[in-house]
């Protein structure tokens, strides 16, 4: 997919661990996981924005267009 998320490098230069931020934005850890590793096809616009905000971040710190 030509959309890459970059979900763990925000994670790791907030500090911020994967069951705390979980729980914080409202989902599950297999969830989370998924995102962190790019499994997904689709994300709520109502998830980017609880991950930004809890990440004080943009959307495009998140996801990143390959090209591949």
């Amino acid at each position: 997919m030509p959309i890459a998320t970059r979900l763990d490098v925000m994670m790791a230069l907030r500090g911020v661990r994967g069951t705390e931020l979980a729980e914080r934005v409202g989902l599950s850890q297999a969830n989370l996981s998924k995102l962190k590793t790019g499994r997904v096809k689709a994300i709520r616009f109502s998830t980017l924005e609880a991950l930004c905000r809890e990440l004080n971040c943009q959307p495009g710190d998140l996801l990143e267009f390959t090209g591949e």
